[in-house]
């Protein structure tokens, strides 16, 4: 590997015209493509096989009416007005027309009529009392000419009111101008009325991909590179080529997204590892690069092909550990996480394959001004000279290794005490900042009405026999539903033509991310088999808060599972790497310190809502249910990185003749000062996305800056080399028998570098 990886850099340098034209003329492609077939994002989070995603399925062939996307509107009046006043409920009513005028939003009159010819006795006595049952805030219906609007409710007040209505299709499936028209239908009357207009969570736009925060980030980066390389050509580098990995990762996605359904934080996920691995791993190779031509006076050319045999080579393995963990997500059998994970693995081997070919080409445009003369100069002068920070850290290590690794294992412990009480949900209007629409929206709600209306579930009673549902059964369901102590309402929704299917709305008492709620949606499906016993029809339950929780449900049912995948992969992976037994058993518990600290930081502050104020963050909720899976993937892979950059270096001073404490120390200090940049470019890059506005994002964003900080200088920089040096010379010991099994992929470059140094002695000598 390493002898082709030094070919393909002297090529690629040599040839810089060539491979670059390749690269633009992909981009080229991408772009063409993209143009003629636009992709369409969503934000919608599906996983199929859940009950209640299996229902919604269900109700698209058996009443596909029933089976679209949920949305609402807030309406506010504005001081001291009252909506039921005749001008501001006309003015309401239009607005709620023209909602209603939308081709993809259901009517509900319609609606009625059909469930009035389904059930043309009328509900029974029962059922009718349990639908006039009033909800916090004792709201009533906004009432023109002495008939109630449908759909829409008031507060006794007359400041607020709520329409929730429901599209024809979910809303992934709606025409990207559908939500605005929505939107903008109901605004535009009721804004002559002065009434403000707040759309739910559901009808607002996709988050933004890149902001200030992310900006930030990148710049954080370019300042680290420029301090490590000292040189403003070397610093753009690994940018430059960065950018070109995210580009056409992410351009792929985008062009072959008819193919699938891309999710909006796909492309994030993409973003953040195509930006962090691709700078990375540009600043191990031109890192390399240098060293060799300050070290070893090396002309530009050859310093680059010996970058590639051995930085390349750490740089190909530390790829393909990162894109082993992301594909392992498959296991999961989620169509949703294998979409993520395959979009972010594909991102992360086209920035391997930029840095081992397009990052060596513009350095062979660059040449020899890589390094300054003043800059060869100055290095030739202090070229005796270590690095002492790293030194002395390094021997502070080995001398008190007993109480460092004492102290990482306790410190990581505690940190992951938050996980215990981990909640795995999906973000409510709740979840968002202050001052967005969706907050305010939420909060609006929640004030005039109570937190259950933000979520409302969808109860599904369906004939076991195929006979209509009878009047008695259907009354005592619903006030059976009503009755539930974390419910505050049950209605009739609707039904089918011949009545075997009828739709409920249960509100509950509390809101959407809510433990009760959980509950309530857990005890209701667990009587279905009662519901069918005694009045012969089952009762399932979805809409979009049944949805969160059966997603949380799964992912952590899947997460043990993923753990013990990765877990396996890392053994054999490392195995191969180091050709060692203590050193890949020593990284995957250091993983699973790291991973589990993670997991606790993250609970505490989106949770808990400890110190979140520094983020920028006024509430709280549950953590993204897919979060844990995810960024188990992304860290372990990244992990891994920093594990073979460093601790291959402690091998290659041990391959050279030196030993035990003697070996650690020297590895370390010669690649720790480039591990602690690149680990504080990926958390600069992370830590950017905290700031977006979407609380996906900014949860995804924090875990994964979190892990890095807490894996690089806890896990790595300290524990490693004090576990190392407790375990010496052993730590590289191997079985026989085994080591002649195993293939020896040269990461060091050994192989290479004697080749190199034969050909140098045969050469002959002219004079």
């Amino acid at each position: 590997m390493s002898t082709f990886l030094y070919r393909v850099g002297k090529a690629a340098f040599g040839n810089p015209l060539k491979v670059l034209f390749a690269w633009l003329g992909i981009l080229l492609v991408l772009g063409v493509t993209i143009a003629v077939n636009p992709p369409t994002l969503s934000n919608e989070i599906r996983i199929d096989g859940t009950p209640a995603q299996q229902l919604v399925d269900d109700l698209t062939v058996a009443l596909p009416e029933a089976a679209g996307g949920q949305g609402s509107l807030v309406f506010q009046a504005a001081e001291g007005a009252d909506l039921n006043d005749p001008e501001q409920a006309a003015a309401l009513a239009e607005a709620v027309e023209g909602v209603y005028g939308i081709d993809e939003v259901i009517d509900p009159r319609a609606a009625m009529a059909e469930a009035a010819a389904a059930q043309a006795e009328g509900p029974g006595p029962e059922a009718q009392q349990a639908q006039q049952a009033p909800i916090e805030g004792q709201p009533v219906p906004l009432v023109i000419d002495g008939q109630p609007v449908p759909g829409v409710i008031v507060t006794a007040e007359g400041d607020t009111a709520l329409l929730q209505f429901q599209f024809t299709k979910q809303v992934i499936e709606l025409e990207p101008d559908t939500i605005d028209n929505t939107v903008e239908a109901a605004r535009t009357p009721a804004a002559e009325a002065d009434i403000d207009v707040l759309p739910g969570s559901a009808l607002v736009g996709l988050p933004e991909v890149v902001g200030i925060g992310e900006v930030v980030g990148i710049a954080v980066a370019a300042i680290v590179l420029f301090i490590t390389l000292g040189s403003i050509v070397a610093a753009g580098l690994p940018l430059l080529t960065a950018m070109v990995g995210v580009a056409s990762g992410i351009g792929a996605a985008l062009a072959l997204s008819f193919l699938f359904n891309l999710n909006s934080i796909s492309v994030v996920l993409a973003l953040m590892l195509g930006l962090a691995v691709g700078i990375d791993y540009a600043l191990f190779i031109v890192n390399r690069q240098r060293a060799l031509i300050f070290e070893r006076r090396l002309d530009a050319k050859e310093a680059t092909g010996r970058a590639l045999g051995t930085a390349g080579s750490a740089v190909f393995f530390a790829g393909t550990t990162v894109i082993i963990a992301l594909v392992a997500l498959v296991v999961a059998n989620v169509s949703l996480l294998t979409t993520m994970a395959l979009i972010a693995a594909g991102t992360v081997a086209i920035s391997v394959l930029i840095a081992l070919t397009l990052l060596p080409a513009m350095l062979g445009f660059v040449g020899e001004r890589i390094a300054s003369d003043k800059a060869r100069a100055a290095h030739a002068d202090h070229a005796t000279e270590n690095h002492p920070a790293a030194t002395r850290w390094s021997r502070f290590l080995v001398r008190f290794r007993f109480p460092a690794a004492l102290a990482v294992v306790a410190l990581t412990a505690v940190m992951a005490i938050p996980m215990t009480d981990m909640r795995l949900g999906l973000p409510s209007g709740e979840s968002y900042s202050s001052g967005t629409e969706q907050r305010e929206s939420y909060d609006a709600v929640s004030d005039a009405f109570g937190e259950g209306l933000n979520g409302p579930l969808i109860a599904v009673a369906r004939s076991v026999d195929g006979n209509p549902i009878s009047q008695e059964a259907l009354g005592a369901l619903t006030t059976e539903l009503g009755e539930y102590d974390e419910a505050a309402s049950a209605t009739m929704a609707g039904a089918n033509e011949d009545g075997t299917i009828v739709l409920l709305s249960v509100v509950p008492a509390d809101g959407p991310t809510d433990a009760t709620t959980e509950d309530l949606v857990h005890e209701i499906r667990d009587s279905s088999a009662r519901y069918a016993d005694e009045y012969g029809f089952e009762i399932g339950i979805t809409g979009v808060t049944a949805m969160g929780i059966d997603i949380a449900d799964n992912m952590a049912d899947v997460l043990p599972k993923y753990l013990a995948v990765v877990m396996g992969l890392s053994l054999i992976v490392l195995l191969l790497v180091f050709r060692s037994i203590v050193v890949p058993l020593k990284a995957t518990v250091g993983f699973l310190l790291s991973i589990l600290a993670t997991f606790g930081a993250t609970t505490a502050l989106f949770q808990w809502g400890w110190l979140n104020g520094l983020f920028g963050l006024d509430s709280t909720g549950p953590v993204l249910a897919l979060l844990p899976v995810i960024v188990t993937g992304v860290l372990y892979g990244l992990a891994m990185d920093y594990q073979v950059f460093l601790v291959s270096s402690m091998r290659e001073s041990y391959v050279h003749g030196r030993s035990g404490n003697d070996a650690v120390v020297h590895g370390f200090t010669q690649s720790s000062r480039v591990v602690v940049a690149a680990a504080i470019i990926m958390v600069s890059v992370f830590a950017g996305f905290i700031f977006n506005g979407d609380p996906m994002i900014k949860q995804m964003g924090f875990a994964l800056a979190v892990g890095i900080l807490i894996d690089a200088f806890l896990i790595r920089m300290t524990l490693v080399p004090a576990v190392m040096s407790m375990v010496g010379d052993k730590a590289w010991w191997l079985p026989k028998w085994l080591d002649k099994a195993l293939p020896d992929l040269d990461v060091e470059g050994d192989k290479l570098l004697q080749q190199l140094e034969c050909k140098e002695t045969a050469a002959p000598t002219h004079v």
